[in-house]
């Protein structure tokens, strides 16, 4: 066997459990708390001898209840609306007067483009083409924008919101460490990105140009008078497309990574990191077992320990 058969053989092997390991990090935790989830919102629980009735599921007409005052959301469920219906974020924080400029900025990019694109097809000018990429690109800037009038405008009454801090990196990284107070994160999140993004041009750029190369080498092989033979361009192609789409994981797991690390530490933002640790025993009621209406509580010591 090759020395070239033999990495290419190892890097497989290292792509297929990179994949593996990338599974285990994404899908196991969410559906951990999917799972949490569903068993907190459906059923019954039993505590001691008591059925305690489980929270009712969210029902989707909440949604226009919420609009009306009826009903609260959470900061998730807001974005959630606003990323299916555009305005709707601003709906329900009162802020009326910013839905038609919402969609008065979704409606011209999205014209324009389309109108630019059809002067394209029909002439072929180069420049068409960059105003319509430049209108849809202002369209979904507009888009982008609403989710984050929404989330910044939610009202709550807590200083620091861990869906608001995952929400802001979601939609910039870097965005909730500011809002979290960690200003020293942001070299961190852009240089793992701007690396990331580098290694994926350049590396995308090298399998484009083995593949030319490979293309011409194998179709015409009478005009080909290149020094290396098809067989190493394609060791090299292989190469590089497996590179590049190393550094699209590494760019997908930084861009994970912010997002988690925002919502984490907002969450440390409310735990309590004081030198206070009690030990408090007191008297207290043992609750009566049973469903007999003649039981009655019972008398006991409770003991209370804060750290």
């Amino acid at each position: 066997m090759s020395w070239r058969k033999i990495i290419y053989s190892r890097s497989l092997f290292v792509k297929r459990n990179l994949v593996f390991f990338l599974f285990l990090f994404c899908f196991l935790p969410v559906a951990y708390g999917q799972f949490a989830v569903d068993m907190g919102d459906q059923g019954t629980r039993q505590a001691g001898d008591t059925t305690v009735q489980a929270k009712e599921p969210f029902k989707l007409r909440t949604y226009y209840s919420a609009l009306s005052g009826k009903d609260t959301l959470k900061l998730g469920r807001v974005f959630s609306g606003a990323v299916i219906l555009p305005g709707y974020s601003q709906a329900y924080n009162r802020q009326y007067w910013k839905i038609p400029a919402v969609y008065a900025g979704l409606g011209a990019g999205i014209y324009m483009g389309y109108r630019f694109n059809m002067k394209y097809l029909d002439t072929g000018n180069e420049s068409y083409e960059l105003y319509r990429n430049l209108c849809y690109a202002g369209a979904g800037l507009v888009y982008w924008g609403s989710l984050l009038d929404g989330v910044v405008q939610f009202k709550h009454e807590k200083e620091i919101l861990p869906a608001r801090a995952t929400l802001f990196s979601a939609l910039l990284p870097g965005l909730g460490q500011i809002y979290n107070g960690d200003y020293w994160k942001l070299p961190i999140i852009y240089g793992g990105l701007i690396a990331c993004g580098y290694f994926w041009q350049y590396n995308g750029l090298q399998y484009q140009r083995y593949k030319t190369m490979y293309n011409h080498a194998t179709a015409k092989p009478s005009e080909y008078d290149g020094w290396m033979t098809p067989e190493n361009i394609k060791w090299y192609r292989d190469s590089f497309r497996r590179y590049r789409d190393y550094s699209v994981i590494a760019t997908v797991l930084v861009y994970a990574l912010n997002v988690i690390d925002a919502n984490v530490f907002a969450h440390f933002r409310d735990f309590d990191i004081s030198d206070d640790l009690t030990l408090r025993i007191e008297p207290g009621l043992i609750p009566a077992a049973g469903y007999a209406s003649a039981a009655f509580p019972g008398a006991g010591i409770q003991m209370r320990l804060t750290f």
